[in-house]
Order: C-alpha cells, then sequence, then structure tokens
C-alpha cells in the first residue's frame, strides 16, 4: 500500500511503489484527462503539476513523491487555470486534443511563474510537449492571450 496526495485529497493505493504515477492516476483512480502518449517523458502528454512543477507522469515512480501534492488537469483552478481555459476556447487551440492537458499544465506552470512571458519563455515552458496536429502557434497565442488576461 502507498498512500499520495492527489487534487487535495489523500489516496491509498494498493500499488507497487515503483508504478509509474499516470498508471496510478489512469488505471487504479479512474481519471483520464492525463494521458499516455510515449511512456518516455518525451512527449508531455501526460504531464502534472507535482507541488506546482510540470512533471511527466509516466515515468514518476509513485516511491518519488513522498508528501509532494500532485495535481491533474481535472483538478485545476484559480485564475491562472480560468485564464488559459479561456484563452484556449476562445483561440480553438486543440484540433484533436489528445496533447492539450499536458499543454494546460506546461502553459499554466508558466503562467504561475511569468506572468508576461516572452516567445522565447513560451518556447522554453513548452518545449517538448509535443502536439501531432502542430498546433503551436495557437498555443503560443493562447498563452500571451492568457498572460494578458491576468495582467
Amino acid at each position: 500500500m502507498i498512500t499520495i496526495k492527489l487534487n487535495g485529497r489523500q489516496q491509498t493505493l494498493d500499488a507497487d511503489p515503483g508504478m509509474p504515477l499516470l498508471w496510478a492516476i489512469r488505471d487504479l483512480i479512474g481519471l483520464t484527462g492525463t494521458k499516455f502518449g510515449c511512456g518516455i517523458a518525451q512527449c508531455g502528454a501526460c504531464t502534472v503539476h507535482v507541488d506546482g512543477v510540470p512533471t511527466r507522469s509516466c515515468q514518476t515512480p509513485l516511491s518519488s513523491l513522498g508528501s509532494a501534492e500532485v495535481t491533474t488537469i481535472e483538478a485545476i483552478t484559480g485564475p491562472v487555470a480560468a485564464a488559459v481555459q479561456e484563452a484556449w476556447t476562445k483561440l480553438a487551440v486543440p484540433q484533436c486534443g489528445y496533447c492539450q492537458s499536458g499543454q494546460v499544465m506546461a502553459a499554466m506552470a508558466l503562467l504561475s511563474e511569468n506572468k508576461t512571458p516572452s516567445d522565447a519563455d513560451i518556447d522554453a515552458a513548452m518545449a517538448g510537449n509535443l502536439c501531432r496536429c502542430a498546433t503551436y502557434a495557437r498555443i503560443r497565442t493562447a498563452i500571451h492571450d492568457a498572460a494578458r488576461a491576468l495582467a
């Protein structure tokens, strides 16, 4: 048994401590907003926040979490979340949508730290979040739009 703090609640799981967080979230807890993409922490589809830091859950063993707070796409709230969600919707960012939970989690982390990101800041923060539909221009525009809304 292992206990993690997920979306503000303690979750006790009958899981191997080496199990990747992604599979605990999806298969044991039943939250499917966090996606499996590549399994090697290269695509960003599985991004969650661990103590506010964007983290690839496919390569994060449960045992590494300790008392850290894990937040998934299902539990995002607050002004940054609202601004990002509004911009994503207004600009029709998703095409197929598969990567978008990871994209949103990375964008939120950026805007939580930097309220006025440059294109270079956005590129650095979003690097490694792959979009097979290539909506990168809309993602960048949406991040700038969300930043303006937060100003």
